[in-house]
């Protein structure tokens, strides 16, 4: 797993609990697993891990609704 995958299913399991490893197509929105605040800290996480800044005002919800999904943005971002 490269290292920007790892640091999101390391932020994600430290925000929910949960290791997404075996499920990172899970839409983390629809299951309720990550709400608007939840987004935020990850917003935050990915900003100090990995130096991605990305304003709440640009945030598409669609473009980061799963693991594999952040983890393809955030790529593009860096």
């Amino acid at each position: 797993m490269d290292n920007i995958k790892q640091t999101v299913f390391d932020l994600l399991k430290d925000l929910t609990g949960t290791d997404f490893s075996a499920n990172p197509d899970e839409n983390l929105f629809a299951t309720g697993t990550l709400d608007s605040m939840d987004t935020v800290q990850l917003l935050l996480g990915l900003q100090d891990e990995l130096g991605i800044t990305v304003p709440v005002s640009e945030f598409d919800r669609s473009e980061w609704e799963t693991p594999n999904k952040i983890a393809a943005k955030a790529a593009s971002l860096q």
